[in-house]
């Protein structure tokens, strides 16, 4: 988003569990929130699945965009994430694809 102030910034990330699975979340700060997962205090899903590894960040514009970004990924197969996670240039080209279709939806609104 042109004009985004650093509070606006989200960050989409992927993490490997110790388990060997993978978590896609969002967050202002990537790393307090790893801490928090770390800890067994983020999300449901990764307690008792620490310590998590990130595997890959991408920043957004704004939270609404970051959403979107985490349900593109969350959407995707196994083997689709880990190569996404894999190569910035795939996980980019999700994103672009991600914020187009959501220009999309809104030109057809109107």
């Amino acid at each position: 988003m042109a004009g985004a102030t650093p509070r606006e910034r989200w960050f989409v990330y992927v993490a490997r569990c110790a388990d060997g699975s993978l978590y896609t979340g969002i967050a202002r700060d990537v790393d307090a929130r790893i801490a928090e997962h770390d800890a067994g205090k983020g999300a449901r899903y990764t307690r008792g699945r620490g310590p998590l590894r990130v595997l890959a960040i991408r920043r957004c514009g704004s939270k609404g965009s970051a959403l979107r970004l985490e349900l593109a990924v969350k959407r995707l197969g196994r083997d689709a994430k880990e190569r996404v996670v894999g190569d910035p240039v795939a996980f980019a080209r999700l994103a672009v694809q991600t914020t187009r279709a959501a220009a999309r939806r809104r030109a057809r609104r109107g």
